[in-house]
């Protein structure tokens, strides 16, 4: 009779998580695929904002830049979790990279409420702002993306 387990029982790969050197090609990769997802996520989800705001009445939000601003960050945000969650990470590491796509915009929202940035600079500098935001919860935890 055949045994359904394998001759050993030992792994012939261990672990990767303390001892596992990490990469920076993969910590760079993991990064730009972040970025990517995040931008289909903006532009698939973009329409459907518009189409269900303008269903209840409510397209001026698309229009505001503090409610745009953060539509727009929960497109991005959505989209990247997603992917974060099909790749295999735990729930706080996305919620984390999560708090990167928002956090930009709130603080801007100050500088924006006392007139010393424009609805331009906003969205400029909340995209901009949000890639070391990102980096900076990557690096929070290397070995939650060593293994991507």
């Amino acid at each position: 009779m055949h045994s359904a387990t394998p001759a050993s029982s030992t792994p012939t790969h261990t672990p990767a998580h303390p001892q596992h050197r990490l990469s920076a090609k993969k910590f760079v990769r993991h990064f730009l695929e972040m970025v990517v997802v995040m931008a289909v996520g903006m532009v698939a989800l973009h329409p459907v904002w518009r189409v269900v705001l303008d269903s209840v009445g409510a397209s001026g939000l698309m229009r505001n830049p503090y409610t745009g601003a953060l539509i727009m960050a929960t497109n991005m945000t959505a989209a990247m979790s997603a992917w974060m969650r099909f790749r295999g990470h735990r729930w706080r590491p996305i919620a984390e990279m999560g708090a990167a796509m928002y956090v930009p915009f709130l603080v801007l929202f100050v500088p924006m409420a006392l007139g010393l940035i424009d609805e331009a600079a906003l969205m400029l500098w909340g995209h901009v702002l949000m890639l070391p935001a990102m980096a900076a919860a990557m690096l929070l935890r290397p070995y939650e993306y060593a293994h991507c």
